[in-house]
């Protein structure tokens, strides 16, 4: 019976086709749902039929094993709950977006609780290759889905991937329930796919997202946050450059390179502004360089990709956590006990120098104690 086809660009209201794309799956059929990279075939994992049907329309080996599509990376601990801080960064950094990582689903997965067939068929080794894709008709098909789908290329195995709605038609067209053609896909390659076993990853098939960029994405990243971003912030971010490349036995250019990223921001803060004189002139004096600094505001992203975030006051921690809860357990302030690092703005190059000593001291202790070994990718 050929499949339903959907035009979602001619669609009066795209909540109606999400809808649709929810009841056919609910019913145990095969869905080709348009993603940021190519066509992708979905059915429950719930549903062990669904799961053969998917195997069978796809005319894929057993020994292939489908991925599941999860709803974002808050849920990244149900499926790997021994999940490595590598793990973490790059779900964070990576989802939504196209990479599918590959990771050991320990004992305490949610994989553990599938019927026997659907474990066979998504981590016949032990691994499971998580994805989030970066397209709105998907994501919100997984609000309203009491669990995670099966998902594959909408082509026949060892043909080319669908980047066209049409081409899902001409190729499964009979053997699926419904296709959500909307047009051409935005990148039209796969997903780039990385495996990941505690701090060591390696790219198994390279998609969008090249190794480099990946290297990247897997960096350590802590953030230093103040209200401005002209003295206090600045000035934590190169102390803490020094001290981190002097642990590892590198420079202060050299960190990025060996898997390190510091920055600061501020709350407040006017993009672009020049750090304070003051915190210039004392830095120099240590031969640390701030002339190149220039301000930028607390966003989003930031807050997103940081792995810890250091505040000077907890003032700043708060303001923080009003707007991202979600980022409570990687941020804290500076001072160990909670102390604030008052704010040396108006005052003397002696008032600037001391609040330097706080917050180098701070770092010191930080830095002593970090465990780079677990911590950096390998």
């Amino acid at each position: 019976m050929p499949a339903t086809v959907i035009d979602v660009k001619a669609a009066d209201d795209r909540r109606d086709v999400v809808h649709r794309a929810v009841q056919a799956l609910a019913e145990g059929q095969l869905v080709a749902f348009p993603t940021e990279t190519v066509y992708g075939l979905a059915a429950s994992a719930l549903n062990p039929q669904a799961i053969h049907n998917l195997r069978h329309a796809k005319g894929r080996l057993e020994t292939n094993p489908f991925s599941l599509c999860v709803s974002g990376a808050d849920t990244l601990w149900d499926y790997i709950p021994n999940a490595s801080p590598l793990m973490c960064r790059l779900a964070r950094r990576c989802w939504p977006g196209p990479v599918t990582l590959v990771m050991p689903c320990d004992e305490g997965s949610v994989v553990s609780q599938f019927a026997p067939e659907v474990q066979q068929a998504v981590s016949p080794s032990g691994l499971v290759g998580l994805r989030v894709p970066a397209h709105d008709l998907i994501a919100q098909a997984m609000h309203f889905l009491p669990g995670p789908l099966a998902l594959t290329s909408a082509n026949l195995s060892g043909q080319p991937d669908a980047i066209h709605g049409k081409e899902v038609v001409e190729a499964l067209g009979d053997r699926v329930g419904l296709i959500l053609d909307d047009g051409k896909c935005r990148y039209g390659q796969p997903s780039s796919v990385v495996k990941v076993e505690g701090n060591h990853f390696q790219m198994l098939r390279q998609g969008v997202v090249s190794e480099s960029v990946l290297n990247h994405l897997s960096s350590y990243f802590v953030l230093f946050v103040c209200t401005g971003n002209t003295c206090r912030s600045p000035m934590a971010e190169v102390v803490m450059q020094k001290h981190l490349a002097d642990k590892i036995g590198t420079t202060i250019d050299q960190l990025d390179q060996k898997g390190i990223l510091v920055a600061s921001a501020g709350i407040a803060a006017y993009p672009g502004g020049r750090a304070a004189p003051e915190a210039i002139h004392i830095l120099g004096a240590r031969s640390l360089d701030l002339n190149g600094h220039a301000s930028q505001p607390l966003s989003d992203r930031l807050v997103e990709q940081a792995d810890l975030i250091l505040t000077m006051t907890a003032g700043h921690r708060d303001a923080i956590l009003a707007r991202w809860p979600e980022a409570r357990d990687r941020i804290q302030t500076l001072s160990s006990d909670g102390r604030d690092i008052a704010d040396p703005i108006g005052g003397s190059e002696d008032v600037y120098r001391q609040c330097l000593e706080q917050i180098e001291s701070e770092i010191k202790q930080r830095v002593k104690d970090l465990d780079l070994d677990n911590l950096l990718p390998s």
